[in-house]
């Protein structure tokens, strides 16, 4: 059992304000891509799925809100109103702009996450981009830990790397769910959705 938190509460400054949770790729919107996704790490459970952080159009599934309890601070805001309000201990975190998360990829950290009691609290993909935390797994042990930052302004979500145990996924073992640019890759401008979008229709 597991929830899952898909961060829908961005500025979005780089792409005009939009709502990229509804940017459409390859015919279905990334929400409801994501929410798919999810929804086949386990097809015979029901999941505890959050969207997190504003308002998201076209919801798919069954989904709950989460307003941030610490508004304005970012992923950690996310993060933190995300395990305050989880059913179960591990909670999946997605930003709303990553359309080609998989099933297997998520089931994959998932399992990582729960493979000893001892931890670890967080399992994160890296490669040579580097840490990618907002395509992760992260334990309630972590709820304390952001709340204590957001209460002195350190806002920077990786960071919080360093006071808990992390499992480290890295590209070689990330290729065995396909091409890890891809799996992980996000869209922060419109030149970026547009790459997509014709890389997708010459596939």
């Amino acid at each position: 059992m597991f929830s899952a938190a898909i961060l829908i509460g961005g500025k979005a400054t780089r792409f005009d304000g939009r709502d990229k949770s509804g940017l459409v790729v390859e015919g279905r919107t990334i929400l409801s891509r994501q929410i798919a996704a999810l929804s086949g790490v386990a097809p015979d459970m029901d999941i505890d799925v959050m969207l997190v952080g504003g308002p998201a159009s076209r919801a798919p599934g069954s989904t709950r809100y989460v307003t941030d309890i610490v508004p304005g601070c970012g992923p950690l805001s996310g993060l933190h109103a995300a395990l305050s309000s989880a059913h179960y201990d591990a909670t999946v975190l997605l930003a709303c702009d990553m359309p080609f998360v998989s099933a297997p990829l998520l089931r994959h950290l998932l399992s990582l996450a729960g493979e000893a009691e001892a931890g670890p609290d967080i399992v994160v993909p890296q490669t040579e981009r580097g840490y990618h935390p907002l395509c992760a797994v992260y334990t309630r042990a972590c709820l304390e830990p952001a709340a204590r930052r957001l209460a002195r302004g350190d806002f920077t979500l990786a960071a919080m790397f360093d006071e808990m145990r992390v499992r480290v996924v890295t590209a070689d073992a990330l290729e065995a769910f396909g091409d890890p640019d891809r799996l992980l890759a996000n869209v922060n401008t419109s030149i970026e959705y547009r790459a997509i979008e014709a890389n997708g229709m010459q596939s």
